[in-house]
């Protein structure tokens, strides 16, 4: 493919995710949807649309996902209120993990390819990189909700992780906060102090430990990680 074919590509693929997801946030806001994002209102949404609640719950959340600015433990603590705890999680996670898919996929083909010309020996954006590394590091950005789900999936998405690992971890990590905030409803908010200690602490593990492995490729940790001998897929 050539140059001018390539940005052809990138700027119809953008265009074309734009133009969904805004259809999306039309649609939803055509049927009502309360701009509060509280639990209790969003649920009482979904329960007034009867048979097309569910749908709509997979919609938003998509959106939440690919979109980014809009909360998705609210949308999820109103599943888990209108539709029940585990009707409520499943939706939850499917609508999830197909925002997460779109937004990974759209940043491994526009980001992809630069970053790892840039850093051919990085464990994280090189040539190859340590899969167990990135499957780790998406479970526990996952598992900790201040992080962005959107940021999170597209970051991940011009890392070497292959497709298959970031599903895994998406689903593996973010699955018990998924079940906390489908049954907690109302009282669904975590202590921010907490919150923010513990995305602090995790940013902090992951900023070092790729600098720390990039110098000591032969430890053991970086032998478990399969730095050197564990090709990346695609």
């Amino acid at each position: 493919m050539t140059a001018p074919s390539v940005w052809v590509f990138r700027a119809g693929l953008i265009a074309t995710v734009t133009a969904i997801m805004a259809s999306i946030w039309w649609l939803l806001q055509a049927l009502g949807l309360p701009m509060s994002f509280s639990p209790s209102g969003i649920a009482e949404w979904f329960n007034s649309q009867g048979s097309l609640g569910p749908l709509l719950l997979l919609l938003l959340m998509m959106l939440a996902v690919v979109v980014g600015p809009i909360p998705t433990l609210p949308v999820t603590a109103a599943a888990g209120m209108a539709f029940g705890l585990i009707p409520g999680a499943l939706l939850s996670i499917i609508g999830a993990m197909v925002g997460a898919m779109i937004a990974f996929t759209l940043a491994r083909l526009l980001g992809r390819e630069a970053l790892r010309a840039r850093l051919p020996s990085n464990p994280l954006f090189g040539h190859q990189g340590s899969q167990r590394l990135l499957l780790l590091t998406v479970m526990i950005t996952r598992l900790v909700p201040i992080f962005s789900f959107a940021l999170v999936s597209y970051a991940a998405g011009v890392t070497a992780i292959t497709t298959v690992r970031f599903a895994l971890g998406t689903v593996v990590g973010m699955l018990p906060m998924t079940l906390v905030f489908a049954s907690l409803g109302r009282a669904y908010e975590l202590n921010p102090l907490l919150s923010i200690m513990a995305a602090v602490a995790v940013l902090t593990v992951m900023s070092l430990l790729p600098w720390y492995l990039s110098r000591r490729r032969h430890s053991r940790l970086a032998r478990w990680l399969h730095l050197d001998d564990e090709p990346p897929g695609k």
